[in-house]
């Protein structure tokens, strides 16, 4: 099944048909579809999009906690190093 801008592949789209997914599986396959977004989407608004797609429906499945946690780490970005935070001789 092709999907549409938000879900090029149907990535997501599928993942909510599979009976008894798991949670990591469900992250496997945001990885996927975060990959398979096209670089000129705004990954933050294709994620958003989703959410109010299928979250209130399917509020309970694996697959809206995830998409809701990567919501919420883009929000937050944290510095995790570089040059700046070695120690300096």
């Amino acid at each position: 099944m092709k999907g549409d801008e938000n879900d090029p592949k149907g990535l997501i789209f599928e993942a909510y048909r599979i009976e008894g997914i798991t949670d990591a599986e469900c992250r496997t396959i945001f990885l996927d579809w975060a990959l398979s977004l096209p670089p000129e989407r705004e990954t933050a608004q294709a994620l958003q999009l989703l959410v109010t797609q299928y979250g209130a429906l399917h509020a309970d499945h694996p697959m809206t906690a995830v998409m809701t946690g990567g919501l919420s780490g883009m929000a937050t970005p944290k510095r995790r190093g570089g040059w700046r935070s070695r120690p300096r001789n």
